[in-house]
């Protein structure tokens, strides 16, 4: 029997990062909301391309370039068939380039909210030592602890606790494993050992009842 519980998390962040931008209408600076709608414009034989944002409290529209003065032979043919039909997988690929937003905004928030879809890799939950494999395809500022603590029903305290005693690793090994982000490809790893209720634990760690 295995003594160590596999699990893979794949996480899915719900609100694309929302750009702070000067809002015309507001006189200020307010976070701006990806609309999922795209603009598509030719000028002459060139293209331009833009993903709509509105500000959240007077949603006063803001274009976000996504590229500017191209022929048409120079965009990819998938890319352009998804701005012709406001493709919702590409739109949402492209909102959560945060690379690419910086490239407009020095500010950007990047909000935590997350669903976590679960499956079992290998173990039960007799295990004494969890692992948990992250699948996370878009960047985002989602912590380790906040992770833990939400999908475990685990304590920040109880877990600084456990990464205190060595009993909670980050791999790649990293200081502080429990303040990072989450990463995609990373391998937290959790001894639980001395836990009375590691079995509750390890439940919850895979899923269903």
């Amino acid at each position: 029997m295995s003594h160590t519980l596999t699990v893979q998390w794949t996480i899915e962040p719900q609100t694309a990062p929302r750009p702070w931008l000067a809002c015309s209408r507001c006189g200020g600076q307010r976070p701006f909301v990806c609309s999922g709608k795209a603009r598509l414009n030719a000028n002459g034989r060139r293209l331009d391309a833009w993903l709509i944002y509105r500000c959240a409290v007077c949603e006063d529209t803001w274009n976000r370039p996504i590229f500017e003065r191209r022929t048409v032979t120079s965009v990819a043919p998938d890319a352009l068939a998804a701005l012709q039909s406001n493709d919702p997988a590409w739109i949402r690929q492209v909102a959560f380039d945060i690379e690419g937003l910086r490239q407009c905004t020095d500010r950007i928030e990047d909000l935590a909210d997350s669903n976590v879809e679960r499956r079992v890799l290998s173990g039960t939950v007799d295990s004494a030592r969890l692992e948990i494999v992250v699948v996370a395809h878009h960047a985002s500022s989602l912590r380790v602890d906040r992770l833990l603590s939400v999908e475990l029903a685990l304590s920040r305290a109880r877990l600084t606790k456990l990464e205190t005693a060595g009993r909670i690793t980050l791999l790649p090994e990293s200081r502080k494993a429990l303040q990072r982000p989450i990463r995609d490809g990373s391998r937290i790893v959790l001894d639980l050992t001395a836990e009375d209720d590691r079995a509750e634990i390890a439940q919850r760690a895979r899923g269903g009842p």
